[in-house]
Order: C-alpha cells, then structure tokens, then sequence
C-alpha cells in the first residue's frame, strides 16, 4: 500500500508540474506587461510621499507648532484617504475580474455604480468632518498646546473641502489600473503635486499664510486632478468610459456587491488609521518635541516602503485579472513573484532613506533633540523592516484581490488593536519608553501578521472565494 500511494504520489506531483510549466507559456502578465503595470504604480507612490515630505519641510520651517498640527490633522485626512482607497480598490477589483473574463459591458456597469458610490460616500465624510471638526479635534488630540490646536483647526477646515475630490480622483485611477493602465494616474499625480508644491511656496513663503497657505494649496490640487481625470475617463478608446454622468442610477444589486468587497477593506483601513490616530494621541503627551520627531519619522517610514506598496497595488489588478480568467495557479506565481520583489525594494529604500536621514531633518530645521530622536528611530526601522514587513503586507493585495477580503480585516484589526496600539501605550505611558514605544509595538504587529498571512497564503483556501 506504502509503495503504491508513494508511486500514486509520485505522479501527481509529475502532473502538476507538467501543468505549471504549460501555464508557465500561457501568462496573462509578461515581464514587459510587469514593468508597464509597476513601475508607474511605484513612481506614483513614491512621488507622493517626497512631495508629502517636501510638503512638511515647507511647514516646519512656520514652526513646531505649525508641523505638529499639520502632522495631528493628517493622521484624520489619512484615515478618511485609506478608506476610499479601499473602497475604490474594491470597485477595482470587481472590474478587473470582470475584464479578466473578459465582459467589458458589465465592468463598466460596475464602475458607474462605484462613482456613484463614491461620490455619495465622500461629500458624506466631508459634511461630517467639517460639521464636527472642533469636538472631533479635542476628542482625538485631548489637551495639546492651544497654538497646535489653533492651526489644526484652520488646517483640517479646508483640507476637509477636498474630500469629494480625493473620491472622483482615487475611483478614476481605480479604473485605469484596472485596465493595466498605471501611467496615465501617475503623470496625473506628479502634475498635481509639483502644483501643491508650486502653491505651498508662493502661499507659505511669499504671503506668509502659514498653515492656511498649505491647506490651500492642498485643496487646489485635489480639485485640478479630479477634474483632469474625470476629463480623460470620458475618452472612448479605452475599456471602461464613463460618461453621462446623471444618467448612472443606483444599482442596489450591484452596489452591494462593491461594497461587500470594498467595505471589509475599508474597515481594515479605518481601524488601521484609527489605532494610528489612539497612538498620535498618546504620543501628543509627550510634548512637541517628541510630536515632532515621531511625525518626520512617519514620513521616513512611508517613504521607505512606499514603492513596494505600489507593487502591492498593481498585485491586485493582476490577481483580480487572473482569478477573472479562471487562473488560479497563475495568482499564485504572481503573488511569490512580486513578493521577491518587494523584498528587494524595501531592503534598497530602507536604506537610502536611512542615509538621508540626517540631511533631511537639518534641510527641514528640525530641533536638535527632535531630529536626533527621529535619526535612533529610523536606524531601528531599517533593521526590523526588511525581516517582516513584505509577508505581513504584500500577499494579502492578492488575497483581497481574490475576494478573501473577512479574514483580511479580522486579522488585521485584531492584531493592530492587541498589539500595535495596546502595547505602544502600555510602553509608553506605564513604562515611560517615549516614541520608540510606538514601533515596538508597529514592529510585534507586523511580526504576527507576517506569520498568519504566510499560513494563510499556503494553505489556498482563499482561492474558493467567488466575487463575480
């Protein structure tokens, strides 16, 4: 019996590799489609974080109250960003099943239905924030220095405005991802930025509009890219076009199923920006000194990692594809694919950034005592980050592009709640560790995750989800 399994094993084992190696000369994705896909997606999120960073060292030099504040109200901006990232990332994984089975009639049913959506959700959001910006400040923020909460309020005033336009914008980009299109977002992207940049010298430097003079400049931008990208969705020699714009009706059934992708990562996103904002709150105790060294930190951090984000996101356009056409096995090549090329990505950034470190918090004018806080905290980051941050974060784009979006949200949240948030305040506020408290308990977070996720992955029972 022993020899005839082991011989029944055997071939098996033959068949399936005979199999791969067929489907190997059938890729939906070739080296050259990889390249076209990615490295617009990692450009685009790489410029947006230098233009972040830049954008904050045009602040700090306003002062420490001006930065601080900028850095407490984008800790808001951010969450309400990642939730329509995610909810528009569900509207395209939806249209990129759709394209991989090749029904474009019913992918840009769908994409109408996540304007829709969209849209509705946003100015929502920003009625609400702007309704209840002053409660919601104290509530989150507490007792900070009143100088900080002064140019929080007027900050978070006008970047509210341009929630609706961050909506039309990130559904639009969805969409051309979708399709493969990566560039075209990114050159709109880049434009928009150097924009922002433009504005926040002439209304920073040359009218001394301090915080006000960014937000502005902030909101400028948000509306330019929009409307460029409504403008070019509208051009019919592309897959999905959406024009006609009152003409879209709600679509119950079809919503339901957007959101049913959407609003699980969407969770997943808000509670990971909601634990970041309990953090910020307990870190805005500490002084502004700290506050400071902690928000340049953040940025180094994003930027670190942000390119082998960018692959995380044109994953889900290539899962989403290929679980469309029926090839699951191909899903898997991928996501090992451009999980080794995470790996690299993050070892080469966790370093440049290291090295820039320093020069970056005295271009910025940071205070001694903060930016040498901030240089101990990026060493530690550069040693933890490449360990454990590409299994905990690079297959689960491909996971939730395959519909398995529940287990996502649940793990995540739990272990950012357990251990992220729980234990950066125990650290901090109980054993008086300071800011290093919150990458301690970022670094055992994504230890965890890196584990589940990797059982999760071998284990393939997220290939029986079914979206479309």
């Amino acid at each position: 019996k022993l020899l005839l399994y082991n011989t029944r094993r055997k071939g098996e084992i033959e068949l399936r590799t005979k199999k791969q190696k067929i489907d190997a000369g059938k890729l939906l994705f070739s080296n050259h489609d990889l390249k076209v896909l990615l490295i617009p997606l990692m450009v685009e999120q790489l410029l947006n974080s230098l233009m972040g960073t830049v954008d904050s060292m045009m602040v700090s030099n306003v002062g420490s109250a001006a930065i601080s504040a900028v850095s407490l109200v984008d800790s808001i901006n951010v969450l309400v960003i990642q939730v329509f990232t995610a909810l528009t990332a569900g509207g395209a994984i939806i249209c990129s099943q759709y394209l991989g089975r090749k029904d474009v009639k019913a992918c840009n049913k769908a994409a109408r239905q996540v304007l829709l959506s969209m849209l509705v959700i946003s100015i929502g959001l920003m009625a609400v924030c702007i309704a209840f910006r002053h409660p919601l400040l104290r509530l989150i923020f507490g007792n900070v220095e009143q100088d900080v909460m002064d140019n929080s309020q007027i900050y978070f005033l006008i970047t509210a405005l341009s929630f609706p336009f961050i909506g039309l914008f990130d559904a639009n980009a969805a969409f051309f991802r979708a399709e493969g299109n990566s560039r075209l977002p990114m050159t709109i992207s880049a434009l928009c930025n150097l924009v922002n940049i433009a504005g926040n010298a002439v209304l920073i430097f040359g009218f001394h509009m301090g915080v006000a003079g960014a937000a502005i400049s902030t909101l400028a931008s948000r509306i330019l890219m929009s409307i460029i990208m409504i403008c070019r969705q509208r051009v019919p020699k592309q897959e999905i076009v959406i024009r006609d714009y009152f003409s879209i009706r709600p679509d119950m059934k079809l919503i339901l199923i957007i959101l049913s992708v959407g609003i699980p990562s969407g969770i997943e996103n808000g509670m990971f920006q909601f634990g970041k904002l309990a953090i910020q709150s307990t870190v805005s105790t500490l002084g502004t000194t700290a506050i400071a060294a902690q928000a340049m930190t953040i940025i180094l951090e994003n930027l670190n990692g942000i390119a082998a984000i960018g692959i995380g996101i044109g994953l889900m356009t290539i899962v989403g594809q290929c679980i469309g056409a029926g090839e699951k096995e191909q899903a898997v090549y991928y996501i090992k694919k451009l999980a080794v090329l995470s790996e690299v990505v993050v070892i080469i950034c966790c370093l440049i950034i290291w090295g820039l470190t320093k020069p970056i918090t005295m271009i910025a004018g940071m205070e001694p005592a903060s930016a040498d806080m901030c240089f101990y905290m990026m060493t530690v980051i550069t040693i933890v980050k490449p360990i454990v941050w590409v299994p905990a974060f690079i297959p689960p784009y491909g996971l939730r592009a395959a519909g398995d979006v529940k287990f996502s949200m649940i793990l995540s949240t739990c272990s950012m709640w357990i251990f992220r948030v729980s234990l950066c305040i125990y650290l901090c506020r109980a054993q008086g560790f300071g800011p290093i408290a919150v990458w301690i308990g970022m670094f055992t977070d994504w230890t965890v995750r890196s584990i589940v996720f990797t059982i999760r992955f071998h284990r393939r029972k997220w290939l029986d989800h079914k979206v479309v």
